[in-house]
């Protein structure tokens, strides 16, 4: 029984786009919990955001990390709120090895410039009126999250190759 290979970290940081490719390059299924959960729902984040709230988001994103972990020998690319909920980490962790991955701050601001596909950083941007300033205080608040990871992986220079190399190497001494 494969243990599966986990991505967190902050959004913007390439978990949906490295883990596409770290599931076709170990040939096994990708699961993007966001996605499963637009998927369930028939409708977006930012939508399910403005009709029913964040707790409600984050109910379905507990069940979505329930459903995910049942399954072995996967890829599973969390939302970057997902582990700020202790028994989503703890399920996480206990179905594989969980990888955050990482980048600086320029090029967070960078890879999450377009607003209204971010429901949280959007809002938090909002109220500081500074989308820079919105994501350190967002990336300060779940540093503490990241830190549980097994194993960290800066995605700002790297190429989507050398990432997944580097992943696999981790992976593959961890089991």
């Amino acid at each position: 029984m494969r243990k599966n290979i986990v991505l967190i970290g902050f959004m913007g940081t390439g978990k949906t786009s490295i883990g596409k490719l770290l599931a076709a390059k170990l040939g096994c299924a990708f699961i993007d919990l966001d996605h499963k959960i637009e998927a369930d729902n028939n409708m977006k984040i930012p939508e399910i955001f403005q009709k029913y709230g964040e707790a409600h988001f984050r109910e379905l994103e507990k069940q979505a990390v329930k459903e995910a972990v049942e399954r072995h020998g996967i890829v599973i690319a969390t939302g970057g709120g997902t582990i700020k909920d202790k028994e989503n980490m703890r399920l996480l962790k206990q179905s594989g090895v969980v990888i955050c991955l990482t980048a600086d701050i320029d090029e967070i601001l960078l890879r999450t410039e377009n607003k209204g596909d971010r429901p949280v950083l959007d809002a938090k941007d909002k109220a500081h009126g500074d989308r820079r300033a919105a994501i350190e205080k967002l990336l300060e608040e779940r540093q503490i999250f990241y830190d549980q990871a097994d194993y960290k992986v800066d995605t700002t220079n790297w190429s989507p190759m050398q990432i997944i190399g580097d992943i696999l190497r981790y992976a593959d001494t961890s089991h």
